[in-house]
């Protein structure tokens, strides 16, 4: 071959190898790209828990998305498989009296999920009847801690071994390390962690598998290092990752705390100051006899005190039961405290989706049934007891509205009351309409407007009792992957005012939505609820918010200062670009400005809101305007029976200039 030709096969071949390689790595795996079946979980410390130490169940964890094998492009006749090199910390945690089992594998798959596999000697990846079939396409890595599988070559316990389609070994070695020259066998039961690295070489078809206890450097020479002809279980996509299993009667936890992987390189080493710390092992208590001497005495004298705390801490438990169970039966789903943390990570900021006035919300999966939800958390002081709160979470849980955001449940942990909610995907209106990078066209907005009305009327007039919101804005309303509104935080207002006086002057709500006779009265209504809705009108049309950030605009003043010039099409969002149906357009905001009135008895119901933008009933003629002067018994605003254009002067409106603040 001419050296030119040479050459260019040799950039090709590097640039084939460098556009395939692929690798990550996990130190813990709290924010890691992992799919778990199963029994598998990410405990609190970051570590992948595949099993707990329970009989008869499996775990499966596998890297989210399935990896490209083959080599397509192979120089050979013989379809090759691209190289691969991984790196993982593992753990295995046994019962100190008693057996424990099965044990672990690294696992390419094509697929993260086995239906029909059983646990035991079959780690969760195969059954009787397909184990050792070649359709399987599954290739393993064990690292087995129980002996007597069929009496195969992997009859002693505490082995590691290769496996093509089944748990067979093709290849087995006790489990050891060499150091210094030497080969030292060790326990994996019994290290508080293994250090595994598994290399193939793709043209030679050579793998290395190489173990360790925890902290000791690499070895040099691998304790496994044989041709392994995979090429005939791999499909061209696989799934890489982890199962692991116990038995009938012998049940450990199996951990992974790290992983790293490449494609075509050699996987990045994991860093042992970043990993989450080994799981504590039991102690086995047969080492130590003399223990069982002290604990005996121990036991002897103070069997009579633990007795009498243990009867104290009961009857203090029940008696704090019996204080909630005559209101907790009527109220919505109590959630375990533990599971509301498990789910949010221990509440970690970055699982934080939102704050409010009243707390953090959190994005959750509950482990049972691996279904999101917004963890809302209320801190709250100790003086403020749960039972002032049981009417309101029993109504809450039992509102149910396509436009409404369901209160799922409630948990309630030492001082601090949590509130489950669905999670909605595309998260709020404010964060939508605000959006540098997204545009909401007029269609979308237009059903939100729809949605949010269809859930306040529901609130105010279709359900048992009327439900005042207090806090109608547009980062209060959440919108899923179809753009339909959802209305949040109803009732929450109220759950804040349970420890307030009947006379106090605080306003709940939000500057800019608060209705002026809320600033007068503190008490609200359901014509303030139309009040912030108006409001929330003209901010979805104009995509301004409703009070300026120097405090000298406010959008109510302004749209209708542009109306009253004849221009109220002037307001419209420049991100609309001009396309919207302008009868559409002009009737939300004309409705905006007859549901922003500062009297309340001005405004219209949520019900005839209703049939205003549904186009049920013709939208009265405001052509004229009128404000009351300082002198009048009131300075509300309000629509009069026609008048002279002549009459009608707007120099003598009273307010700062519109023109600058969007």
């Amino acid at each position: 071959m001419a050296p030119k030709a040479m050459f260019r096969l040799l950039i090709f071949l590097t640039l084939l190898v460098s556009s395939t390689a692929f690798s990550f790595i996990f130190h813990g795996f709290n924010e890691s790209n992992i799919t778990l079946e199963a029994n598998a979980q990410v405990d609190n410390q970051g570590r992948l828990e595949l099993t707990r130490r329970e009989t008869n169940i499996v775990g499966h964890a596998f890297y989210n998305k399935s990896i490209n094998i083959h080599n397509k492009n192979a120089s050979s006749l013989q379809p090759k498989v691209f190289s691969f090199s991984t790196c993982f910390v593992f753990s295995i945690v046994s019962p100190s009296s008693g057996p424990g089992g099965f044990g672990l594998a690294f696992t390419i798959a094509p697929s993260t999920q086995f239906p029909e596999a059983d646990g035991g000697h079959l780690l969760g990846l195969f059954n009787s009847d397909n184990d050792m079939n070649s359709s399987n396409h599954i290739f393993v890595v064990e690292f087995d801690t129980v002996n007597g599988y069929k009496d195969a070559t992997d009859t002693v316990g505490n082995h590691v071994g290769v496996n093509k389609n089944g748990m067979s070994s093709n290849i087995s070695e006790p489990a050891a390390y060499y150091k210094d020259g030497k080969k030292e066998e060790f326990n994996m039961e019994k290290a508080d962690a293994v250090c595994a690295w598994i290399e193939y070489d793709g043209e030679t078809e050579i793998l290395n598998l190489t173990i360790a206890s925890y902290l000791e450097p690499k070895p040099s020479k691998p304790l496994i290092s044989e041709a392994v002809d995979i090429k005939s279980v791999m499909k061209e996509s696989m799934f890489f990752g982890f199962s692991a299993s116990t038995g009938e009667s012998k049940a450990s936890a199996h951990y992974i705390l790290g992983w790293s992987f490449a494609l075509n390189g050699v996987a990045p080493p994991l860093d042992a100051s970043l990993l989450p710390k080994p799981p504590p092992k039991e102690k086995d208590s047969h080492s130590f006899p003399w223990i069982k001497v002290i604990i005996g005495i121990l036991a002897a004298l103070t069997f009579t005190l633990l007795c009498l705390l243990f009867f104290v801490t009961l009857h203090k438990r029940y008696m704090e039961f019996e204080t909630l169970e005559d209101w907790e039966m009527d109220c919505p789903h109590r959630f375990r405290y533990k599971d509301l943390h498990l789910a949010t990570k221990g509440f970690i900021e970055s699982q934080k989706i939102g704050v409010g006035g009243f707390g953090s919300v959190y994005k959750g999966v509950l482990p049972s049934t691996r279904t999101e939800v917004a963890v809302k958390r209320i801190l709250r002081s100790p003086a403020q007891g749960m039972r002032e709160f049981a009417a309101e979470i029993e109504s809450l849980g039992r509102l149910r509205h396509k436009n409404l955001v369901n209160l799922q449940g409630w948990c309630k942990h030492k001082n601090d009351l949590l509130l489950v909610y669905d999670y909605i995907q595309n998260g709020s209106l404010d964060s939508l309409l605000f959006n540098k990078n997204f545009v909401l066209d007029w269609d979308q907005r237009f059903k939100i407007l729809k949605g949010v009305v269809a859930g306040l009327l529901y609130l105010h007039e279709e359900w048992e009792q009327v439900v005042i919101h207090r806090d109608v804005k547009s980062s209060n309303i959440l919108i899923d992957v179809d753009f339909n509104a959802r209305l949040g935080d109803f009732g929450l207002a109220r759950l804040c005012s349970h420890d307030q006086v009947s006379h106090t002057t605080s306003v709940v709500g939000t500057i800019g939505y608060i209705a002026p006779e809320l600033t007068r009265t503190g008490k609200a209504s359901t014509s303030s609820d139309v009040y912030a809705f108006g409001v929330l009108l003209l901010e979805v049309v104009a995509g301004t918010r409703p009070v300026g950030s120097s405090g000298q605009f406010f959008l109510v003043d302004w749209v209708l200062e542009n109306c009253q010039l004849g221009q109220i099409l002037e307001v419209v969002d420049p991100k609309l670009d001009s396309v919207y149906d302008e009868e559409e357009v002009e009737l939300v905001l004309k409705l905006g400005l007859l549901c922003t009135q500062n009297k309340a008895e001005y405004r219209p119901s949520i019900e005839q809101v209703t049939r205003y933008l549904n186009f049920d009933d013709p939208f009265p003629d405001i052509s004229d305007w009128r404000y009351y002067d300082s002198q009048s018994s009131t300075t509300s605003l309000g629509f009069t029976e026609a008048m002279s254009s002549s009459s009608y002067s707007l120099a003598s409106i009273e307010r700062n200039p519109m023109s600058s603040g969007r």
